[in-house]
């Protein structure tokens, strides 16, 4: 099963349109999680503590780590994120919170490095801009150490189209070469 993880508010989303059309071509079942339609909780102390209390318990089937369960057990993860102020949707960084799970999405070695414990093999990142400046330290960036380095996703790919906002520029043109790296 393939996750998407839709961090797309527009309706006529470039962002979302690229990862359709990627997501056509793998004939496998989507499984998508539209990030604007979760109301993420508020990570203050109250909520901390009771995340806290149930890791230490081994209690991940608490409905708190229903994100992180569905984030674990997908073959491969596809990220539609748009650039958003050099980075991504700021309801794709709550997600990322909810599903940094120690003892579900990753553990940790004896000597204290990270272990993934994610099941995909994959990790696409999807993303658009309206101008050609795509620093990919601040989004991309971001989630390729994360899927990396905590969640043991090797295989992480960036999939991107920039200048769509450019006088001048040929959208469909530009968008059909981001699919054509699909």
């Amino acid at each position: 099963m393939i996750l998407l993880i839709n961090a797309c508010v527009r309706k006529e989303s470039r962002t979302k349109l690229l990862a359709d059309r990627f997501l056509a071509s793998t004939g496998q079942p989507i499984e998508e999680v539209r990030l604007h339609e979760i109301s993420f909780p508020v990570a203050d102390e109250r909520f901390l503590n009771k995340r806290d209390r149930l890791i230490a318990e081994r209690r991940f089937d608490d409905p708190l780590f229903v994100l992180a369960r569905q984030f674990v057990n997908a073959d491969e993860i596809v990220i539609a994120a748009p650039l958003w102020d050099l980075s991504f949707p700021a309801a794709l960084k709550q997600y990322l919170e909810q599903i940094n799970v120690v003892g579900l999405a990753f553990g940790y070695s004896p000597d204290g490095r990270p272990v993934g414990l994610c099941r995909a093999k994959s990790l696409t990142y999807i993303t658009t801009a309206g101008g050609d400046f795509l620093p990919e330290e601040f989004g991309f960036g971001y989630v390729k150490a994360l899927a990396q380095t905590f969640y043991g996703i090797r295989d992480v790919r960036l999939i991107k189209a920039t200048g769509l906002d450019i006088d001048g520029a040929d959208v469909d043109a530009i968008v059909n070469a981001a699919e054509e790296n699909l």
